[in-house]
């Protein structure tokens, strides 16, 4: 059973088990067991669900800095030469980065005018106060670390983001002499995502502690609001997918938009089965380059550049999380608050890794940043991994858009190519082998068994 199936399955038995004992309780309060409900209420909702759903988020928030720090280094360091971050990768760059922030603002705009999470009150004003969202000003003062160590030990991302950036590019400024340090960070990153993936091994059963908390306390109202999250955060990644990246696709080649989503379908369903931005490069390469006619040292660079930085799907999620848990906690993030979660999802989505599970890793940074209880990842935890799969999708898409906008603004798209529907298409079925290739096979096997 694959690790998707078992988060989803920890949050159906979550939600009917807090369900379950929400309806109790209401009914042992009314009835004469008042022991039985106190003992489930201190032992199994507050003890046992509190401290597993609670270890569970420790363990993101232990990941955050190192893994940043690291895949941030990793991803500067992948360009390999400082010359390629010339037109190619200044465009590239700049192109990624307008179509994150587009992607969170439009994210921000559409939960905040819906009003998602509105009239739940997840925790008392005793319980929680959320912290006046800092000064723009400040935070942007605030990019720049005094002592990155000092930052790294506060967890002030934007500036360990800042500072991870210049060590990649100082790397890249030294040559041949850092071939070594490049190689130990790629090592300790490897690392990092291992911890990443035994981390997210215990989803399921911290899926089903948090959920079932967070239903024995909230009741059906949070299963209803669940389902409002997941159809304003699907929207908006499908609005940014077909009109967002399309116009600017349009804009900035006047290649045509039906074409291209008609051929960037096969890695569009490669990357919604695998969840991971990075496992799809091989087919989103040769998507680009023989169906889409982007020259190979183009694409060669634009593509894993782009799984690298570009996560509009995640910033997507960030800003539609980021709204909804503000109104769940009744916390009011005010515009420089939500220019705050702008800046910081952009300047993360350099360092978010394209593999499973980490965007709910940016997001306590976010949380962090902003001033939200990173207990509130709990309440959207058992969804994500489903939605993790539209979200890969759109970041794969995003990178073909980028790729194609930029080979044709240097002259290195074969327009013949891109406007040909056959050009490069998939065979049904790579894998089979024609009638002649299988006869000699077959041949040379049976030759060598008579030898």
């Amino acid at each position: 059973m694959n690790l998707t199936t078992k988060v989803l399955i920890g949050m159906v038995l979550g939600l009917i088990v807090g369900l379950g004992i929400n309806w109790t309780d209401i009914f042992l309060m009314n009835g004469s067991l008042m022991m039985a409900d106190s003992f489930i209420n201190e032992y199994i909702v507050n003890g046992l669900f509190h401290v597993v759903g609670k270890m569970f988020v420790n363990a993101l928030k232990m990941l955050v800095v190192p893994l940043v720090f690291f895949s941030l280094i990793c991803g500067v360091c992948g360009i390999g030469d400082i010359k390629l971050l010339g037109r190619i990768g200044t465009k590239s760059f700049a192109l990624y980065m307008l179509t994150t922030a587009i992607a969170i603002a439009t994210a921000i705009i559409i939960s905040a005018s819906i009003g998602i999470g509105e009239g739940m009150n997840a925790v008392t004003e005793s319980t929680f106060t959320g912290k006046d969202a800092p000064a723009l000003s400040e935070v942007l003062i605030k990019i720049i670390p005094t002592n990155p160590i000092q930052a790294m030990a506060e967890s002030e991302m934007l500036s360990i983001i800042f500072f991870s950036i210049l060590v990649g590019i100082s790397i890249l400024l030294v040559g041949k002499k850092a071939k070594g340090l490049v190689s130990n960070v790629e090592i300790l990153n490897e690392v990092m995502m291992k911890m990443v993936g035994l981390v997210m091994s215990l989803a399921p059963y911290a899926v089903f502690c948090l959920l079932a908390k967070a239903m024995a306390n909230l009741g059906v109202d949070l299963l209803i609001e669940l389902i409002g999250y997941v159809l304003v955060l699907i929207g908006v990644l499908l609005f940014h997918l077909f009109v967002t990246l399309q116009t600017v696709l349009f804009v900035f080649s006047r290649l045509n938009p039906l074409v291209f989503l008609k051929k960037i379908r096969n890695a569009q369903i490669f990357a919604f089965s695998t969840s991971s931005s990075n496992a799809t490069i091989p087919v989103t390469l040769r998507t680009v380059t023989e169906r889409m006619g982007v020259n190979n040292s183009v694409a060669s660079f634009t593509v894993p550049f782009g799984a690298t930085i570009n996560m509009d799907g995640t910033a997507i999620m960030q800003g539609v999380a980021t709204v909804f848990i503000a109104n769940v906690y009744n916390v009011d993030l005010g515009i420089a608050g939500y220019l705050t979660v702008i800046l910081m999802s952009v300047l993360a989505s350099i360092g978010t890794a394209g593999v499973p599970g980490v965007g709910l890793i940016m997001l306590s940074m976010v949380f962090a940043q902003v001033g939200l209880p990173m207990e509130g990842i709990g309440l959207i935890l058992g969804v994500d991994r489903l939605l993790d799969m539209v979200r890969t999708a759109v970041n794969v898409s995003g990178d073909a858009v980028v790729s194609s906008v930029v080979a044709k603004s240097e002259g290195k798209l074969d327009t013949s190519i891109f406007d040909d529907p056959d050009a490069g298409a998939f065979d049904v079925d790579e894998t089979h082998i024609d009638e002649a290739t299988e006869k000699e096979l077959a041949e040379t096997v049976s030759a060598a068994q008579d030898r």
